[in-house]
Formats: C-alpha cells, structure tokens, sequence
C-alpha cells in the first residue's frame, strides 16, 4: 500500500439513514416541518438532520419511523419511476386508502397503512 492510497471513511448507519430520509424528502418535496411530524422529531432536530448535527438513534421511534419513510419511498419509487408522480400521489385521494396518503403518513398507524398498501401493489418480488 502505497503513502498516497486513501481509505474512503466508513458511514455509520445512522448518517446513512439519515441521508437517504433527507434525500426522499428532498425528491418529494415534503417540508422540513411535515418531516418532522412524520418522523415524530422538532423542526429544530430536521434542521440539524439536514445539517449533519443530528444522529438518528438506533432503536428508537425515530429510527422505526425513519426507516418506514424511507420504506415507502423506495416502494412508490420501484411503481412510478418518477418523483413528480410519487409526489402527485401522495397528495392524491386514494381510494383504496380512502384518505390523501401525505395526510395519513403524519400517523404511525397511517405511515404503516401507506407502506402496505404500496408494498402490496408491488406484488411479489
């Protein structure tokens, strides 16, 4: 091993969790404070999450909650292929849901509903 070899630093699950709720947020336009209520944090904690300056803790509701987020990301991404029309989903009347999916996933019980349902209509992988 040569002196000029770098070593890509490991990522610890919590940034790269936190990375991918920020991100999916990001690509469906969800607001920091929608965020915050669907991950059960403060706006200040999103805001740090942003940042770098808060840690998702493993085991806790935040962490459940985060990784159902991102859950139900991945499976509205795998059916549209398009954040435009997972966004337009989101904020359609579902009537399998019978509810707009962005107004029930601000509950556990709705977030768990919402993935799956579209876990469902993935059918089997």
């Amino acid at each position: 091993m040569t002196a000029s070899t770098q070593f890509k630093p490991i990522s610890s699950p919590a940034s790269v969790l936190a990375k991918a709720v920020t991100r999916a947020a990001d690509r469906l336009e969800i607001s920091h404070a929608l965020l915050a209520r669907i991950l059960g944090l403060s706006p200040t904690s999103i805001t740090r999450l942003y940042q770098g300056g808060y840690v998702l803790r493993e085991g806790s509701k935040e962490w459940d909650f985060s990784l159902l987020f991102i859950r139900l990301y991945r499976s509205l991404d795998s059916i549209v292929s398009d954040d435009a029309v997972a966004k337009q989903w989101l904020q359609s009347e579902n009537l399998g849901l019978h509810a707009q999916p962005i107004s029930l996933i601000q509950t556990t019980e709705g977030l768990v509903r919402v993935v799956q349902y579209l876990d469902s209509s993935r059918g089997i992988v």
